[in-house]
């Protein structure tokens, strides 16, 4: 039987692993029910209380109130669920960028403009 070895670390990712599966079970899942547009609405009308339907522990709660997607990754969220908080939240690709680089948007925004000089 083969064994698993660890890869090193890779700086600024979450690989989403069987620990974080298990971690950010009850995110996902709520994040799961956001393909109906009714409990979108239901989210969106009373976002604590929809929370606590799920029993989000505080860390995933406050990374959803703060609208951190880094945050919300590193509290167990799988990338492909959390998407569907950017269309929620009102956030575009470059909120997510400016999230990952440290960066404001417009310095993410100039960024671009000025690589693509």
């Amino acid at each position: 039987m083969a064994t698993h070895t660890p890869l090193p670390p890779i700086p600024g990712t979450h690989p989403f692993d069987g620990e974080l599966a298990r971690r950010g079970y009850a995110l996902n899942k709520m994040c799961f029910s956001f393909n109906s547009a009714d409990h979108r609405a239901e989210f969106q009308k009373d976002e604590d209380a929809y929370m606590r339907k799920f029993n989000l522990t505080e860390v995933q709660a406050a990374a959803i109130r703060a609208k951190n997607v880094l945050q919300l990754l590193d509290a167990g969220g799988n990338a492909y669920y959390l998407a569907k908080f950017a269309g929620i939240f009102g956030l575009d690709m470059q909120d997510i960028g400016a999230q990952q680089t440290g960066m404001t948007k417009d310095e993410f925004k100039a960024m671009l403009v000025a690589a693509g000089q």
